[in-house]
């Protein structure tokens, strides 16, 4: 038995304005979404010269300095005496030295670096290796072979 069909499948003109729409409303949101702020910590580290820095292979303990010398250990913001104690933890915690990685912002000045580097050298906490952590050098189009 043949049933009788009432309706056309796109039998009238296509219609722009609702599809206009829905890119319009994307394209606000994702602008408003670039604008939000980003979960993190902005730090620009300087690229190394030297091409044989040299590795850790013991214990390492890590911490950050920002541009406004700001002090970040275990991914919190601390203080000098707070990253006193922390690193004391540290190293009474380890059965091994400990090397002090510095993840440093371009911006530090080197009297702060020597200052965290006493610091760390202070009696009680007695960390006497200490590496400043780069990122890896970019190949340049000259280097290739």
């Amino acid at each position: 038995m043949k049933f009788p069909r009432t309706s056309k499948i796109l039998s009238s003109r296509f219609d722009v304005a609702p599809f206009a729409a829905v890119f319009f409303a994307l394209l606000i949101f994702l602008l408003l979404a670039a604008l939000l702020p980003v979960p993190g910590l902005r730090m620009s580290l300087t690229p190394p010269t030297a091409d044989d820095l040299p590795g850790v292979s013991g214990s390492v303990v890590a911490m950050a300095v920002d541009s406004q010398n700001r002090l970040y250990y275990d991914n919190e913001m601390k203080n000098e005496s707070q990253l006193a104690t922390s690193l004391r933890a540290a190293v009474s915690a380890a059965h091994k030295p400990l090397t002090l990685v510095i993840h440093a912002d371009k911006a530090v000045s080197y009297d702060e670096l020597a200052h965290i580097a006493l610091l760390a050298r202070a009696p009680g906490i007695g960390i006497t290796n200490l590496l400043l952590a780069t990122l890896p050098r970019l190949v340049d189009a000259n280097d290739r072979p």
